[in-house]
C-alpha cells in the first residue's frame, strides 16, 4: 500500500504512542464493552419493574433459600410496578434476539465489501439511543413497549460482531491475532461485568431509569470518538507510523484490498462451517443463559438483595475475563513455539470452553442453599469459558480472512437463535423458580455445550481454506 496520507497525518504519526491497530483494537474492547452494558442491562433491571413471586409453599414446591436482609428491605420498599409473568420475562429478554439475527448477514457483507468502521459506528449510535429510550418504551407501551424497543437494539447489535471481525482482519496480523483478537473479544465478558456491577449500584441507589440513561449516554460518547480516531483499514488512516504501515503491508496488506465476491457456494457447504455454526450455537445457548438469567437465579433461588446481585453475578464474568486476557496470550505462545498447531489449539480451547461451564453450572444446581459454594462454581464455570475466545471464535479470521466478516455474520447471526430461544425456554421450564426447575435447565446446557464442541473437534479448522485469496501464498508458504 503507498503512503498517501496528507503532510499533517504523516506529522502527527511521530505523536502516536501506541500502534494504532492496538488503538482499534482497544475501540473494538470498548464498543463491546458498551453494547453488552446496554444489552445486559435489562437482566437486572426487570428484577426491579416487576411484582416479586410468591414464595408460599405448595404441594411438591421446593422452597427458596432464605433472603438476605437487605433482600427482604427491598422488598418491603420495592414491591414491584408490573405483573408479567416468567414466560413474558423469559419472551421480553429474548426479544432482543429477533433483531440480532435479522440484521447479522447484512452487517457482516457491507463491513466487508465497504469497510467496517461506518457499520460499527451506526449499529452502536443506534443501539446507545435505544437504550436511553428504554424508559420512554416501558411507560408508553409498558411490556410490549419493551419488546419493541429490545428488538430495535437487537437489529442495531446485529452487525457489530461481523463488522469487529472485519475491522480485526485489516488491522490484525495472523501472528498477533489470538493475543490482540482476545483482548477485543474479552469486552463481551468486561461488559457484562460492568453491566452486573454497575447496574447493582444504580438500582439501590437511583431509580431503574437512571440504568439506561447513563449506559447510552456512554455509548453515544463512544461513537463520537470512534469515528474520530479510527479507520476501517490501515491506509486510510492519517496517522498511522510509516513502520507500522510496513509492517502491515507485509503481514496483511494483499487482504485489504478490492471488493471480492462472497462464494457462497463453497462457504456454505463446508463441514468446516457447518462446525461452526454448531459450535457457535451450542456456546451462545451456555453464554446467553448465563448473561440473561444468572442475576433471576440469583434474585430468585438464592434470594440475593439487587446491590449484591450485581456483585455476586459479576464475580463469576471478571474471572472469565481475565481467563481470556490469558488464554489468548498463551494461545499465541504455544503457536508461536512450536507447542501446538493453531488447529489443535482452537480446538482445544474450544472444548475446555465448553466441558468446564457445563459441568460447573451443574455442580452449582447441586449445591443447595450453601450461598459461597454455588457462587464459586458458578466463577469456575464462567473461568473456563474464558478460553473460547481465544478458540472458535477466531477461526472466522482464521478460515478466510478475505470474508472473515462474512463468516462471522453467518455463524455469529445462527448462534443469536440459542439467544433468542434461550429465555423463553428456561422461563417455561422454571415457572416456579426452583432449584428442580433450574437444575433441568444447566442439565440441558451441559448436553448442548459437549455435543457442539464434540461436532467443532471433529470437523472444525483453523486452515484457511480454499476460497480465500491467500489460501495459495499459505501453501507457498
Amino acid at each position: 500500500m503507498e503512503d498517501n496520507r496528507p503532510e499533517w497525518g504523516k506529522g502527527c504519526s511521530r505523536g502516536c504512542i501506541l500502534p494504532q491497530r492496538v488503538v482499534v483494537t482497544i475501540f473494538g474492547f470498548l464498543c463491546l464493552i458498551c453494547a453488552y452494558t446496554n444489552r445486559v442491562s435489562i437482566s437486572h433491571v426487570i428484577t426491579k419493574l416487576v411484582v416479586p413471586l410468591n414464595r408460599t409453599l405448595d404441594e411438591g414446591r421446593e422452597e427458596a433459600c432464605p433472603k438476605d436482609d437487605d433482600a427482604t428491605s427491598e422488598t418491603t420498599v420495592n414491591k414491584g410496578e408490573y405483573k408479567w409473568s416468567e414466560q413474558m420475562q423469559g419472551f421480553i429478554l429474548g426479544s432482543f434476539y429477533i433483531g440480532y439475527l435479522i440484521t447479522h448477514l447484512p452487517g457482516g457483507i457491507l463491513a466487508d465489501k465497504y469497510g467496517a468502521k461506518w457499520v460499527l459506528g451506526i449499529c452502536m449510535l443506534i443501539s446507545g439511543l435505544s437504550t436511553m429510550c428504554t424508559p420512554l418504551a416501558i411507560s408508553w407501551a409498558e411490556e410490549w413497549g419493551l419488546i419493541v424497543i429490545r428488538i430495535i437494539m437487537g437489529g442495531a447489535q446485529g452487525p457489530v460482531f461481523p463488522a469487529l471481525t472485519a475491522l480485526l482482519s485489516a488491522w490484525v496480523p495472523a501472528k498477533e491475532r489470538a493475543t490482540l483478537g482476545a483482548f477485543c473479544y474479552s469486552g463481551v465478558t468486561a461488559g457484562t461485568v460492568l453491566s452486573n456491577i454497575c447496574s447493582g449500584l444504580m438500582l439501590h441507589y437511583f431509580h431503574w431509569r437512571i440504568t439506561f440513561i447513563v449506559f447510552g449516554i456512554v455509548t453515544v460518547a463512544w461513537f463520537l470518538f470512534f469515528i474520530l480516531l479510527c479507520t476501517s483499514r490501515p491506509d486510510q488512516h492519517p496517522c498511522i507510523k510509516p513502520s507500522e504501515m510496513a509492517y502491515l503491508n507485509e503481514q496483511i496488506g494483499q487482504r485489504v484490498k478490492g471488493k471480492l465476491p462472497i462464494p457462497w457456494k463453497d462457504m456454505l457447504l463446508s463441514k468446516a462451517m457447518l462446525a461452526c455454526i454448531i459450535s457457535q450455537i451450542g456456546h451462545d445457548w451456555g453464554y446467553y443463559v448465563m448473561i440473561t438469567c444468572l442475576p433471576k437465579y440469583i434474585a430468585d433461588v438464592l434470594q440475593f438483595s439487587i446491590r449484591s446481585n450485581g456483585f455476586v453475578t459479576a464475580l463469576p464474568f471478571l474471572a472469565m475475563w481475565c481467563c481470556t486476557i490469558l488464554s489468548g496470550w498463551l494461545a499465541d505462545w504455544l503457536i508461536r513455539k512450536g507447542k501446538m498447531s493453531m488447529d489443535a489449539e482452537r480446538k482445544l480451547f474450544t472444548f475446555i470452553a465448553a466441558v468446564g461451564p457445563g459441568i460447573f453450572t451443574v455442580a452449582a444446581s447441586y449445591s443447595g442453599c450453601n450461598k459461597a459454594l454455588v457462587i464459586a462454581s458458578f466463577t469456575i464455570a464462567m473461568l473456563t469459558m474464558g478460553f473460547y475466545y481465544a478458540g472458535q471464535k477466531l477461526t472466522p479470521l482464521d478460515m478466510a480472512p478475505a470474508f472473515a466478516g462474512t463468516i462471522m455474520a453467518i455463524t455469529n447471526g445462527l448462534g443469536s437463535l440459542s439467544g433468542m430461544a434461550s429465555p423463553p425456554v428456561v422461563g417455561a421450564l422454571t415457572p416456579h423458580a426452583t432449584m428442580h426447575e433450574w437444575r433441568i435447565v444447566f442439565w440441558l446446557g451441559l448436553i448442548i455445550l459437549v455435543v457442539s464442541s464434540i461436532i467443532f473437534a471433529i470437523w472444525g479448522t483453523a486452515e484457511v481454506q480454499s476460497y480465500d485469496p491467500s489460501y495459495t501464498a499459505e501453501k507457498k508458504q
